[in-house]
């Protein structure tokens, strides 16, 4: 249940499921709050996209995307490996948020 957790939408599986496991509920948050990250930068993304020349951005913008997804698929794969091994990993900002929910 902890790696659904951090497998974009189908952290919803071990919240709704697992509602009387308290490691596997603050991972669902948590993934979920990292999805909710996620989203919100594409959309920033999309903004800068629609709004910008794209002859200015080109090639940087399209970088500058890879590299975010890439280190949103690392975060994701070191919450998996800690998350595994009985361990939490806290974004500063992110984990916080899921904190509230």
């Amino acid at each position: 249940m902890v790696i659904l957790s951090y497998l974009w939408i189908l952290a919803l599986i071990p919240l709704l499921t697992k509602k009387e496991d308290r490691e596997v509920q603050w991972h669902a948050k948590n993934g979920l709050a990292i999805l909710v990250a996620e989203v919100a930068v594409w959309l920033l993304f999309f903004v800068i996209g629609m709004f910008m020349p794209s002859d200015m951005l080109g090639c940087g913008l399209a970088t500058i995307q890879c590299v975010v997804w890439l280190a949103f698929l690392v975060v994701r794969i070191i919450a998996i490996v800690k998350g595994v091994s009985g361990q939490r990993f806290r974004l500063p900002v992110v984990s916080d948020f899921a904190d509230k929910m």
